[in-house]
């Protein structure tokens, strides 16, 4: 924090912002709404400590937030004025310092003062985290007995900047750099999303390149980038709609895992890609959502509705491998859509303790064409923003080929069904260490695969945030 604002901390405290301390003062402040950016990071640092929340009638800090009403910019900088005291660091000092710039005048008006460069240089803050993953994989897909070890282990330098447009508008992006330990190898930093974001009251606009993963499917299907339009609606129960296209491999029909497609069928026409290998073109995508989450104790859950088009998804119906091929004709057109339908349910016996769980069905697919998994949390970590968050994990998860397109890949494979465990711990803030182990089967649904061959994944993760 530079000089100017260093000089304010001891302002702050002196004053000993209170409600009743400026009572008589008109309030010239408009509201700050729900769906304000401002809102949802004075939330952020009231839940890391950093904000203390409304005063009492001594001025007494009462650690309320009352979130359940819109908030001044009067209201907001007392909050503001009092962290300020606490000199915190990392992501939260990155938080309050883009809110300081935003209410640089309401901090002005208490007595607190920011230069006017401050105002305009935190526009921009920087998130980021430094991640190093190894994966082991022990497969045997066509059940011959003897399983294919395979491992890998790099890493990822991820810069994640937001930038304010005006109050209800931000600019987001993810930018990624990659290094493979193994063979010393390193890419260019790459933009893997970019968006502009809309925060209004209960109302959300996403437009540009940005993460693709409803969070009560929990990864289901989806976790992975979509280039189109989001909107959603709502606060407990929220409405949301999306639409766009997705440029994932693992968009096409089959079975994951195959070796490779058989020469007796390469000869009639099939494809490389036709046992769940990489796509050509971006799939077209479209999602109807309704959840439900009071975000605390207690039962949380949605549904959903996803359409796919992309003319790989052909190689997933034995109508169109059996017979269109085999006939001669190939035109894929009236096999290349996917409808899938979800519903997932969940509930909150504590602040740490969570049973989830959820099921998704393509009633285009005729195999592999449905996916589920029921999962037991205990913790509270989430992104080692406090020393000695911790959680530990066990479920059961079954990936459909043809219905869990990008699900999330850190334990249990496409094509496979079988138990998960896994654990996180922050030794130290902002930094975590995870560990996931998956031990299944393959599915017995593919046409050409002969089923139950055992899959076996160990993950390891070691991440730094900043």
């Amino acid at each position: 924090m530079k000089k100017s604002v260093a000089a304010a901390l001891a302002a702050a405290a002196v004053i000993g912002v209170s409600s009743t301390s400026f009572a008589a003062i008109a309030n010239p402040f408009t509201d700050v709404p729900a769906g304000h950016w401002a809102y949802q990071s004075i939330e952020k640092l009231r839940i890391a400590g950093i904000i203390d929340g409304y005063t009492d009638e001594y001025g007494r800090p009462n650690s309320m937030f009352r979130g359940d009403r819109n908030i001044t910019r009067y209201e907001a900088a007392q909050m503001i004025a009092r962290a300020l005291a606490k000199n915190p660091t990392g992501a939260n000092k990155a938080e309050l310092d883009r809110l300081v710039a935003e209410f640089r005048d309401e901090l002005d008006a208490l007595g607190v003062r920011v230069a006017n460069l401050e105002k305009y240089a935190d526009k921009v803050i920087w998130h980021g985290k430094l991640e190093y993953t190894y994966h082991q994989f022990k497969t045997d897909p066509l059940n011959t007995g003897h399983k294919a070890k395979d491992t890998s282990n790099g890493y990822i330098f991820r810069f994640e900047p937001e930038a304010e447009v005006n109050d209800h508008w931000t600019l987001h992006a993810r930018i990624d750099a990659e290094g493979d330990m193994r063979d010393d190898t390193t890419t260019n930093f790459s933009l893997v999303r970019g968006w502009a974001q809309g925060d209004y009251d209960k109302f959300q606009i996403k437009l540009g390149k940005f993460e693709f993963y409803p969070e009560n499917e929990a990864g289901l299907i989806w976790d992975t980038e979509i280039s189109g339009a989001e909107l959603s609606f709502g606060s407990k129960w929220k409405f949301t709609v999306t639409g766009g296209r997705i440029n994932d491999d693992t968009i096409s029909g089959g079975t994951y895992g195959r070796a490779e497609v058989p020469d007796d069928l390469k000869a009639i026409g099939i494809p490389d890609n036709a046992f769940g290998f990489e796509g050509v073109d971006p799939a077209t995508v479209v999602g109807l959502r309704v959840d439900y989450d009071n975000d605390g104790k207690g039962l949380f859950g949605g549904a959903g509705w996803y359409h796919i088009k992309d003319d790989d998804l052909a190689w997933g119906r034995t109508q169109y491998v059996e017979n269109t091929i085999l006939n001669g004709n190939t035109e894929a057109k009236q096999y290349n859509k996917a409808n899938i339908w979800t519903v997932n349910l969940g509930y909150r016996f504590t602040d740490k303790l969570t049973l989830s769980g959820g099921y998704a069905r393509n009633t285009k697919a005729d195999w592999e064409k449905n996916s589920w998994q029921a999962e037991l949390n205990y913790g509270d970590y989430e992104d080692a923003s406090e020393k000695g968050q911790w959680s530990v994990w066990a479920g059961y998860r079954k990936y459909g080929t043809n219905v869990s397109f990008v699900p999330t890949a850190e334990d249990a494979l496409l094509g496979t069904r079988g138990w998960i465990v896994g654990a996180a711990w922050a030794p130290f803030k902002n930094i975590g260490l995870i560990a996931k182990y998956f031990d299944g089967k393959y599915i017995e649904d593919g046409v050409y695969n002969s089923g139950h061959g055992k899959a076996r994944h160990l993950f390891g993760r070691v991440e730094f945030f900043f």
